[in-house]
């Protein structure tokens, strides 16, 4: 040690007090974040520059960097709400949200690092009840429920775009009624299947009979056309020339022209 130049312990001082500096003077930025500048001596959060990117940053030791993830993220929220009828619905939802990476110096400077509490979660249970309440809980049990979640979404993507965070969806999971009034829904709905199943079967044993009727007419139609077209005269020719087609056969039989009934020939043979 006593060997060593006397400037050895001050420069390795030094250098351990610049290795300090650096240390609290730099920030790394991981992937998928933003920094937000705040200079002690300067005017506090810096706005009108862009948000310190992703990397390692050197800044004054005075300074500090607050840090935002900037990619989408997931709230889920289970929420009570009330139905147009007053009756108590429990909503199961997720909402998909990031801050907008251009105004996150802004959305820190009014909001702060809690603003997942004191904006988001606030915009979509107002927006939940509001929109819950239009509807009876048969609306929200059967055909409402696509509706009921885009609705949500618009009602609070509204009043997100002004706090500096992007809205990207909002999934509604579960709509939970009061067991009395699913289960006199879901009778209500069987009751319905069953009633929609019994007109079904009779309008088609209606257009089945109707059919029937039909083709009964049809042919009673063609009956009635076809006697008053058949006259004596015609009945006689028709069955001279049957009797001629039977006379040219082998078997031994005798023709008696004129001797039948209404002077149709008479066909006599060996049997």
């Amino acid at each position: 040690m006593e060997k060593l130049p006397k400037l050895t312990i001050p420069v390795i001082i030094g250098v351990i007090l610049l290795i300090i500096l650096v240390a609290k003077s730099s920030v790394t930025i991981k992937s998928g974040h933003a920094g937000v500048l705040y200079e002690t001596f300067g005017h506090g959060v810096v706005t009108d520059e862009p948000p310190l990117g992703e990397g390692f940053h050197i800044i004054a030791p005075w300074n500090k960097v607050f840090v935002y993830e900037v990619r989408q993220q997931e709230l889920s929220e289970k929420m009570q709400v009330l139905s147009s009828n007053g009756l108590e619905i429990k909503l199961d939802a997720s909402a998909w949200y990031q801050p907008i990476h251009k105004d996150i110096a802004k959305l820190h400077q009014e909001k702060g690092e809690d603003y997942l509490q004191r904006v988001i979660q606030p915009a979509i249970r107002s927006a939940a009840r509001s929109v819950v309440g239009r509807y009876t809980p048969e609306q929200l049990y059967s055909t409402k429920r696509d509706a009921i979640q885009e609705e949500i979404f618009e009602e609070t993507k509204k009043i997100l775009d002004k706090q500096y965070i992007q809205l990207n969806e909002i999934l509604v999971r579960d709509v939970t009624l009061p067991d009395a009034i699913k289960d006199a829904i879901e009778r209500k709905l069987r009751q319905e299947q069953e009633s929609l199943e019994y007109e079904f079967r009779l309008e088609k044993a209606t257009k089945e009979a109707q059919k029937v009727r039909i083709e009964a007419q049809g042919k009673a139609d063609a009956n009635k056309i076809l006697s008053a077209s058949l006259t004596d005269k015609i009945l006689q020719d028709k069955g001279i020339d049957a009797t001629l087609e039977l006379a040219k056969s082998p078997n031994a039989k005798v023709v008696i022209v004129g001797s039948g009934d209404s002077g149709l020939p008479l066909i006599l043979g060996n049997n």
